[in-house]
């Protein structure tokens, strides 16, 4: 009969445990900041080959513009981060598995992910360029295309554009291709962000190309949060960011990396 009594004492103490136990889970999912906080840490998801955001160098450490501004982040925050690195399929599928509490990887606000994710306020803008060679006075906006030929990958979105405008595609691997095609009058243009343009110049700086024109849209790129609980956590990134946007670290951690302020829409 003890032995009875024992056993009927346990499982109803299990029983009453376990309701407390699955709140501290739940506590601890939909309330993302008090958790980060509370380790101390900001785990950060990113690419390791996405030069010149996210990449290891030649001492093999993780560096680059996300990178950077995570860190930045984080010092804002008081927080120690800590990266977690994937490809790019796997990047936000990491993000629904709980490895990591944000992402940073140039990732766009689209109207589709905004319908799962929750997004800080942007620290990247990117523009459509049009690039001539330096000496083209001839093509000074995307109307001008229309019969030219253009260097681009063909699924591209910026190949979708180019045709869009009239011009003839003329198939290429990547952007340096592309610059080489338009430097050596093989090719009259090339459409690529304005960013990867800017990348290229300042690791090339002698290359004898120029941006011709800019699109009117803007693509913004920021920290890809949770929606789960991410009320807080949203807010305090978003009073880093702006912390470091007035502060000049964003315009310096850009200028390091592109000759230019990124992190600022035009005006």
């Amino acid at each position: 009969m003890k032995n009875l009594r024992r056993l009927i004492a346990v499982i109803t103490a299990a029983v009453l445990v376990l309701p407390l136990a699955a709140s501290g889970v739940q506590a601890k999912t939909t309330n993302q900041w008090t958790a980060i906080k509370k380790e101390g840490k900001l785990v950060v998801g990113t690419e390791s080959a996405y030069s010149p955001f996210a990449y290891y160098d030649d001492d093999n450490k993780l560096t680059g513009f996300d990178v950077e501004v995570a860190k930045a982040i984080g010092d804002e925050l008081g927080l120690d981060v800590e990266f977690v690195t994937s490809d790019w399929d796997g990047l936000i599928a990491g993000l629904d598995a709980n490895k990591y509490d944000v992402v940073m990887d140039q990732i766009s606000i689209t109207s589709a992910r905004k319908k799962k994710y929750a997004f800080s306020t942007p620290y990247t803008y990117s523009y459509g360029a049009l690039i001539v060679s330096e000496d083209n006075d001839d093509i000074d906006s995307f109307d001008d295309l229309d019969g030219l030929t253009t260097a681009q990958t063909t699924t591209s979105n910026w190949g979708k554009m180019a045709k869009k405008n009239g011009a003839t595609i003329k198939e290429v691997s990547g952007f340096s291709e592309a610059i080489q095609l338009v430097e050596q009058g093989r090719a009259d243009a090339t459409i690529n962000d304005n960013v990867t343009y800017l990348d290229y110049k300042n690791q090339q700086p002698d290359a004898k190309v120029k941006v011709a024109a800019l699109s009117t849209d803007v693509s913004r790129s920021a920290v890809m949060i949770r929606k789960s609980g991410s009320s807080t956590l949203r807010k305090k990134i978003n009073a880093a960011l702006k912390n470091l946007q007035e502060d000049g670290t964003l315009s310096e951690i850009s200028n390091k990396y592109f000759g230019s302020d990124v992190t600022q829409a035009d005006s």
